[in-house]
């Protein structure tokens, strides 16, 4: 079969998923439906809002389908309707075997990391996090478990120096986009020869993971080295954010979310996560290895913005963060 003739089903929700449809759209394929998250509310107004992947397909006019529940009779029956041929997803949730087993050529996944590493819900965060010097994005045939099913193919990709989530995100979704093209292409000519993630594993290899991130998974630990602090940071900026609590007079503590800063080696007798300022120029704070010097933050209430900027308009008093 031609790749052109294939019916895809998509599956996604966020933006990095609206931007892979656009390309197989664009690229010229038949994408008869997509499957995505029911709208929800969102803002301060909590006004409903629609997930990017539908308020693409209805520019496009492509049929959306939005169930709560996955295993729901009436959803498997209105997606059989559309009688694909090979379903993609990215970036949305784990799917019951009656939906993944329905496409002739099955149904695959494009994951943000180089299975079998970082299998989970945060693979950009954790290899920031963790200081990689390379990730990637694979492309795998979804089975019973999550993100352990044969891989078709990858592309690596490095990371920079003071990289964040955010930039990694967009070199992500600019290398996920031809990666999920030559897929569809090499399954509907049966080129691609699926990898077992097992064969990619060494007897004494432990796997890193990517959990989902939670808050308290957020919060500055200022007693591990200054490098670390610094992936931390990076690892969760723009989102979820790092964060530490500061004191803003003598008795009151706000919370403030660091997106950028440095790490500096150095011998210093300062305790750990002790606010350093000079009210104009600089903030930072010590860890047991030397200092992290702060780019960009944010404090609770006001606009993301540089160190600078900040300092302007207020003044810290000398004291433990926490």
């Amino acid at each position: 079969m031609q790749a052109k003739d294939l019916r895809i089903v998509f599956m996604g929700t966020p933006d990095l998923a609206s931007h892979i449809l656009q390309s197989i759209v664009d690229h010229g394929y038949r994408v008869v439906a997509v499957v995505t998250a029911p709208d929800r509310p969102a803002g301060r107004g909590r006004n409903m809002q629609q997930p990017p992947v539908k308020q693409y397909a209805l520019r496009k006019k492509i049929p959306v389908l939005q169930p709560e529940n996955l295993k729901a009779p009436e959803f498997i029956e209105a997606l059989q309707v559309y009688k694909s041929d090979l379903q993609v997803v990215v970036a949305f949730r784990m799917l019951p075997e009656a939906v993944w087993s329905m496409p002739v050529l099955g149904c695959f996944n494009l994951h943000a990391s180089l299975l079998p590493d970082y299998r989970g819900a945060a693979p950009i965060n954790w290899v920031i996090i963790n200081g990689e010097k390379e990730t990637g994005v694979s492309t795998f045939m979804i089975d019973h478990q999550i993100d352990t099913g044969n891989i078709l193919l990858q592309k690596k990709i490095p990371i920079e120096v003071y990289e964040t989530a955010g930039s990694l995100h967009e070199k992500i979704k600019e290398a996920g986009a031809p990666l999920v093209i030559d897929t569809i292409e090499a399954l509907a000519k049966g080129t691609v020869k699926p990898v077992q993630q097992d064969q990619l594993m060494g007897d004494d290899m432990i796997l890193k993971k990517a959990p989902k991130i939670y808050k308290e998974d957020c919060r500055i630990r200022w007693d591990s080295p200054c490098k670390d602090v610094v992936n931390h940071i990076h690892g969760l900026s723009p989102h979820p954010g790092a964060f530490c609590e500061v004191s803003i007079n003598e008795s009151e503590y706000a919370s403030l979310k660091i997106f950028s800063a440095t790490p500096q080696i150095s011998s210093h007798d300062h305790t750990p996560g002790t606010l350093l300022t000079d009210h104009k120029t600089f903030l930072r704070f010590p860890t047991p290895d030397g200092f992290v010097k702060v780019l960009e933050l944010q404090m609770a209430g006001k606009k993301r913005m540089k160190t600078t900027e900040l300092l302007r308009g207020m003044r810290f008093i000398f004291s433990q963060a926490r």
